[in-house]
């Protein structure tokens, strides 16, 4: 009679150590793919394989999980160097804001929707960063808030017409009213000829360079507007 073979036991993978990190990690991928309202503790803690309960080890409840990706999105803008005129570094500071927001369009809602400050100090440190560039411009505190202000908001804005992410706090889809959709709303190149151009000769003459815009033209283009209004502002007070 054969001797019987005894099969080794194959132990199963051991599961990565579970993390606040990981946590707010698995959220902020459901939120970036599924919106804001798919993130909740049940779908994170099925995302990162345990079970709910298993998660308020790392986050206190689902307000101290959102306050984490808020921080987290924060914690990936790259910094600029500073050593150069003030002018370059803006410019390089609101393309990579614009590089995170549009990464992470769904932050946006998130911000719009929390009802408290922000307290990680290190998330904060972009806002010190640009208030610091708006500073060397020769702008004083209060009306730096303004500029900073400014330039948050046409940010945002591009990157929310851009990704076609204009949605209010917490939906959970994005609705298309980007750039491309705005679009597709006017009357494009091959119905100008029935547009009446002694009424509308602006938006005639318009059409084709509409249809041919480009996202990243169009935000240099504000951007710059925006930077030689600065100059313009700092000089006048100076």
């Amino acid at each position: 009679m054969p001797a019987r073979i005894r099969k080794a036991k194959v132990e199963p993978a051991a599961k990565e150590r579970l993390t606040r990190d990981r946590v707010v990690d698995a959220a902020l991928r459901i939120m970036d793919a599924e919106g804001l309202d798919a993130v909740s503790m049940r779908r994170v803690a099925r995302e990162v394989g345990v079970e709910a309960m298993s998660l308020y080890h790392y986050v206190r409840d689902k307000e101290d999980l959102l306050d984490g990706i808020c921080a987290h999105v924060m914690r990936e803008f790259r910094y600029p160097d500073e050593d150069r005129p003030w002018v370059e570094v803006a410019r390089d500071g609101a393309r990579e804001w614009r590089r995170v927001l549009r990464d992470h369009p769904n932050v946006i809602a998130l911000w719009a929707d929390r009802q408290r400050p922000m307290t990680d100090l290190e998330s904060l440190m972009p806002m010190e960063f640009a208030l610091r560039v708006i500073e060397r411009a020769g702008i004083e505190p209060r009306e730096g808030v303004l500029v900073f202000n400014v330039l948050g908001g046409y940010i945002m804005g591009v990157v929310m017409m851009e990704v076609g992410a204009m949605f209010s706090a917490g939906t959970s889809g994005t609705t298309k009213v980007g750039l491309d959709a705005v679009h597709s709303k006017l009357p494009d190149q091959g119905f100008a000829h029935l547009l009446p151009a002694d009424r509308m000769p602006c938006i005639v003459a318009a059409l084709p360079h509409m249809a041919a815009c480009d996202p990243d033209e169009q935000f240099e283009f504000g951007l710059e507007l925006l930077l030689a209004g600065i100059q313009a502002r700092a000089g006048a007070a100076a």
